[in-house]
């Protein structure tokens, strides 16, 4: 469900929104938020609930693995956005999981008008690493809310 209040957004996310992901800021365009839901190194699977404000997105990238690797999205709370290179954008809302294979190029955020929440999976690999690459514009992103 679309919602621009955060204080009924946090109702709605069941895992809270975390703290500034100031870590990665570089990488967003707006504010995100990270609540990691495991410790790494306790277990081989990483799992945290990633928040977007409204309007906010990650840059294009990929995860490079030479086996395994990947990412899982399980959508938590209002509503985003997810695409791939040369590919439409999907329209993402509660209980959908998405599965990006390594290699793919792609991004996610919060459609303009919804704060969002994922939890975000990282698949085990051998090798694997991130590359971030160039921001989604604000005309590829506005293309978007039109629909």
């Amino acid at each position: 469900m679309k919602t621009l209040d955060r204080a009924e957004f946090e109702k709605q996310d069941q895992f809270g929104i975390g703290a500034p992901n100031d870590a990665f800021a570089q990488y967003f365009i707006g504010n995100s938020y990270l609540k990691p839901l495991t410790v790494p190194g306790e277990t081989a699977v990483f799992l945290a609930n990633v928040t977007f404000e409204p309007g906010c997105r990650n840059n294009w990238h990929i995860h490079h693995a030479s086996k395994g690797g990947g990412q899982l999205l399980i959508c938590t709370a209002g509503e985003g956005w997810y695409q791939e290179e040369g590919k439409e954008a999907v329209s993402l809302k509660p209980g959908m999981t998405i599965t990006i294979p390594p290699e793919v190029k792609h991004w996610h955020g919060a459609k303009a008008d919804s704060w969002f929440s994922h939890i975000a999976v990282e698949v085990p690999g051998e090798n694997t690493s991130n590359e971030w690459c160039e921001l989604v514009s604000e005309e590829e992103y506005q293309k978007l809310q039109e629909k």
